[in-house]
């Protein structure tokens, strides 16, 4: 049997009198393979420090029998860490100072000061930020064969099939664990929703046949009381025989009214079981006075791009086809980026339509009027009418209080997800999104793969995302070799 090296019991942490974390149980034996899941600000970042020690509950117990090592997601790589050469070599870390390298290099640095020491434990914070296709095949290789505990909060769901046997959920601070991978883990939530319908179901039929039972004794006490009033009127019978065939009806409408009340607070007494949301597809149709018609809006000739003195695209030639969503893809520093700023510039050797409106997504380019509130903000600067825009703020989990929320005091993750539907609302043929899937969690990923499955605009885009390029992409390209070469569509 796995020695156990964590147990958590009875935990509790609060920030500003508000409960962000609440554990019964939790356990991590020596060889679990763990990855935490859940949307932004649930709490898997905290859960992580409490395992770590770094935050201390205010009530509950924590036994600790190793050490662990910790990657985490927002701090600067170590300046005291000197990593192992080989490591630096693997992950094609460059030698300079950490604040010329760019958020992929500063990864891959943390990545190799991470692996250079052993620990027994290994808790690991969305490591695939800014990552690369070979970086995170470096970091799948590198886990597969780790000999210890795994802890891994990601978005990646191809990391996650990969890497993980458990899966620890994380909603509104409770912890909730299934067995298996991601995949496993949604078969078993579409499972668990296919069940609360089916009970949701019986709950409705059971309510109506009580609803209805009670209806007709009702229907019954009141017959019966119409009975009573018009015997009532019938002076010709004797007097002692109406005042007994009157209190006879009295008693049986009483007992048929009890009756009745009795099934009503039958249905008051049944477990309500909600029914189980359904998506609706968000569609986006498009104004006629912004529709482009040009088969290739975006086309270059013999295009040279260059980052300094360092040569991105060597004479290069490509045609984007109207109304596709294009990937493009490449290892980190190849001129991606690069390359979509200079098509927003439409630069020389460009033919871009004169009727092409961009709407851009940029990595860390979503600050935004701060002074409006969410639902205000959206109002402003989108032609659809207000059911659209709380339809489609509803998908990217902004609901109830959030919509009169100024956007000044959003989160990151917050700001993110509203620049994303603002676009999508706005007066633009032709989306660039640059990495739009970082600091996303999974549900917010995938309501933006259904927004752009249902797009009607042209969409460019850069991600590190496998998963999400493969469910969203119609043409792939990849820059190699200083060409950028197509490989699908």
């Amino acid at each position: 049997m796995e020695r156990l090296v964590l147990e958590l019991n009875d935990i509790e942490v609060s920030y500003s009198d508000k409960t962000v974390l609440n554990v019964d149980q939790l356990r991590i034996h020596q060889f679990d393979r763990i990855g935490i899941v859940g949307t932004n600000g649930s709490g898997k970042s905290t859960l992580l420090k409490v395992i770590n020690g770094e935050i201390m509950p205010e009530k509950g117990t924590i036994n600790r029998q190793i050490e662990f090592g910790y990657f985490k997601q927002k701090e600067a790589p170590s300046q005291n860490h000197q990593p192992d050469y080989k490591l630096l070599g693997q992950l094609n870390v460059p030698d300079r100072s950490t604040h010329q390298m760019s958020g992929g290099e500063q990864t891959r640095l943390k990545l190799a000061q991470l692996f250079t020491d052993y620990y027994e434990g290994l808790l690991i914070d969305e490591p695939t930020t800014h990552l690369d296709a070979a970086g995170v095949d470096f970091l799948v290789e590198e886990l597969t064969y780790y000999y210890g505990a795994l802890v891994l909060v990601s978005h990646d769901r191809y990391v996650l099939d990969r890497l993980v046997t458990k899966i620890w959920e994380v909603q509104n601070g409770r912890v909730k664990e299934y067995t298996g991978n991601y995949s496993d883990y949604q078969m078993t939530k579409k499972l668990e929703q296919s069940r609360q319908q089916e009970q949701h179901e019986r709950y409705l039929k059971e309510k109506q046949r009580l609803l209805a039972a009670a209806e007709e004794k009702m229907k019954k006490a009141s017959k019966i009381n119409q009975a009573n009033e018009s015997m009532s009127k019938r002076q010709a019978r004797a007097k002692a025989n109406r005042m007994f065939m009157t209190k006879q009806k009295d008693t049986s409408q009483k007992s048929v009214e009890k009756a009745a009340k009795a099934l009503e607070k039958r249905v008051e007494q049944l477990e309500q079981v909600k029914a189980v949301q359904e998506e609706k597809a968000v569609h986006f149709p498009q104004s006629e006075t912004i529709q482009l018609h040009n088969r290739f809006p975006i086309m270059a000739d013999r295009v040279t791009l260059k980052a300094g003195d360092k040569l991105l695209l060597d004479e290069t030639s490509f045609q984007f086809p109207l109304g596709k969503t294009i990937a493009i893809n490449g290892t980190n520093g190849c001129g991606k980026s690069t390359l979509l700023h200079y098509i927003l510039k439409r630069g020389n050797g460009l033919t871009v339509s004169p009727k092409a409106v961009f709407g851009v997504y940029q990595q860390l380019g979503y600050q935004l009027d701060g002074n409006k509130t969410v639902l205000e903000l959206m109002k402003r600067n989108s032609a659809y009418d207000e059911a659209k825009i709380r339809a489609v703020l509803h998908e990217m989990k902004f609901t109830g209080n959030d919509l009169i929320k100024k956007v000044g005091e959003l989160s990151g993750g917050e700001s993110i997800r509203l620049k994303l539907c603002e676009l999508f609302l706005g007066s633009y043929n032709i989306l660039i999104l640059d990495e739009p899937t970082n600091f996303l969690d999974l549900s917010s990923i995938q309501a933006l793969e259904a927004f752009l499955k249902y797009y009607e605009g042209t969409v460019l885009l850069v991600s590190h995302d496998r998963e999400f390029i493969k469910k969203t992409a119609d043409v792939v390209y990849e820059i190699k070799e200083k060409k950028l070469v197509q490989t699908k569509g």
